[in-house]
């Protein structure tokens, strides 16, 4: 087509990248959430945005996209549906797959319903899934990282493995009569596979979901989360939960704890290798919100012991890539935003520096709103060896606040041949490199519009470029919301800005 650019012609000038664009559409939807990115078996691209209009900007229904593998968009459904919240969507067997979840007032009960549709064809078919009886609440999905509220009566996680093979629902009920806790789990056709009653392990402590894994074979489900202790007293400045490894089967439940004397786990994620079950991620040496180092474990899938554990303090080249030479500050906040096992078994994972402030400021009418801001800062890497212990560890300083949509915000990671590369935007021309060391981006509000990638070598070794330059991308890339396909080493970002979108591809070379 004219209007593209030949396709996988543009490269990067020093990393192995190939990258172009799609052409330019309009979009009569200024304001927009981008929500799911996918690909059929046949290369096309699948995207759902929730749309807003009207001066208060609510949500007036999806939009569905659909490219082909020039990136050259094919169609556009509307699909006029509103009132509920939505929850989860992806595409699996020819399917569209859309899942929310709706009050009913006339039977007091919030709906989890299916809505399901063959691609190209938007007939959509409605499948209740569950109903659970309560009064209505004014934020039942739970979705505060740091701050989880059990006390209003109803509310709800939804999380997918990595692959999107399966789909957990965890809702939690409290009325005055009783507490109820369950536990469904999906397949990527959404049939049931598991449904279990989790309310006796609650008596005694909220459980707050953050990662979920699945057995190769589906039998068994794993989730990590916060336990919240109940009836235990604590001092200030103590956590009040600990981090808990839940396998759920057909066969029971079970649970595993972290925790020993002198080390508090923080953020960890269950990942499969080979026949294995690892949890990694990251420690503190009291009971502060402060980390002070990464923790590795081997755990038996069946019974979920704890077959080696290694625990490995930061480097002092780490502490000096975040903080230079200022020895009172603390890690902590650490959200994971990707993991992968390279040949050897060594496992190679990042996190961001991920928290929420509020404050109140004026709206146009005189009155004061409390207001929401993410700050999405700096980026941790590290290299585990495949006995766990620390290789190297790295920081990537930056910082970026956003109060509305994060799709522009954050950054995005791909890893080949035991590199590391992250997308980052960026509106300065060239970030700060302190004695070829210390990578500093300084920058505001979001939606800038350089893409810069950085590289970690095998050896934890930092290099940067510019790969795509504003003049080139008059349009923002929503970096942290990329679809990546590493069969064929690609990755594509959805750009757009107002009444204007293209799709950008990015392919990785050796």
């Amino acid at each position: 087509m004219a209007g593209l650019l030949a396709a996988w012609a543009i490269h990067a000038q020093e990393m192995p990248l190939e990258y172009h664009f799609g052409e330019k559409y309009k979009d009569r939807y200024k304001y927009s959430n981008l929500l799911s990115f996918s690909e059929t078996v046949s290369g096309e691209k699948i995207l759902i945005r929730a749309y807003y209009t009207g001066l208060l900007l609510h949500p007036k229904g999806y939009l569905i996209e659909r490219y082909n593998e020039d990136l050259e968009l094919l169609e556009e459904y509307n699909y006029k549906f509103r009132g509920a919240d939505f929850i989860h969507g992806f595409v699996a067997n020819g399917q569209i797959y859309l899942l929310f979840l709706e009050y009913d007032q006339e039977q007091g009960a919030y709906i989890y319903n299916l809505h399901q549709s063959p691609i190209g064809t938007y007939e959509f078919r409605i499948t209740s899934l569950l109903a659970v009886t309560s009064d209505y609440v004014d934020q039942p999905l739970d979705k505060n990282y740091y701050n989880r509220n059990f006390k209003s009566g109803f509310t709800t996680t939804v999380l997918s493995d990595p692959d999107a093979r399966t789909i957990a629902i965890s809702v939690q009920q409290k009325t005055k009569e009783a507490y109820s806790h369950r536990i469904l789990v999906y397949n990527n056709q959404m049939k049931q596979i598991l449904n279990i009653d989790f309310s006796q392990p609650s008596q005694e402590k909220n459980y707050a979901f953050e990662e979920l894994a699945v057995a190769p074979d589906l039998s068994a489900v794993y989730l990590v989360g916060k336990a919240y202790f109940k009836k235990k007293r604590f001092k200030n400045e103590e956590r009040k939960f600990q981090y808990e490894l839940v396998r759920l089967s057909k066969q029971g439940t079970q649970f595993q704890e972290f925790d020993i004397p002198g080390k508090y786990s923080e953020a960890i994620k269950p990942l499969w290798k080979d026949n294995q079950l690892i949890c990694a991620g990251f420690y503190a040496d009291r009971k502060d919100n402060r980390y002070n180092g990464l923790q590795y474990f081997i755990v038996n899938p069946g019974d979920l012991s704890i077959l080696k554990r290694k625990y490995n303090p930061f480097t002092q080249q780490f502490m000096l890539d975040k903080f230079g030479k200022e020895t009172e500050k603390v890690v902590k906040n650490l959200v994971f935003k990707g993991a992968y096992f390279t040949a050897d078994g060594s496992l190679l994972f990042n996190a961001e520096e991920f928290f929420v402030t509020e404050s109140m400021q004026a709206n146009a009418s005189g009155g004061r709103i409390r207001v929401e801001r993410f700050h999405h800062n700096d980026i941790v890497s590290v290299r585990l060896g495949p006995d766990g212990s620390l290789q190297w560890a790295r920081n990537i300083n930056k910082t970026e606040v956003t109060q509305g949509d994060g799709a522009y915000a954050s950054y995005s990671s791909y890893t080949k041949n035991g590199q590391t590369y992250f997308f980052v935007c960026s509106a300065t021309e060239a970030p700060q490199l302190i004695n070829n060391k210390r990578l500093i981006f300084k920058q505001g509000m979001s939606r800038n519009r350089n893409v810069f990638v950085i590289r970690l070598d095998e050896a934890g070794e930092m290099s940067y470029e510019k790969i795509i330059d504003s003049r080139e991308a008059r349009l923002p890339l929503m970096v942290s919301s990329p679809l990546i396909n590493y069969e064929s080493d690609r990755v594509w970002f959805y750009a757009k800005l107002g009444g204007r979108k293209q799709l950008v591809g990015v392919e990785v070379g050796d």
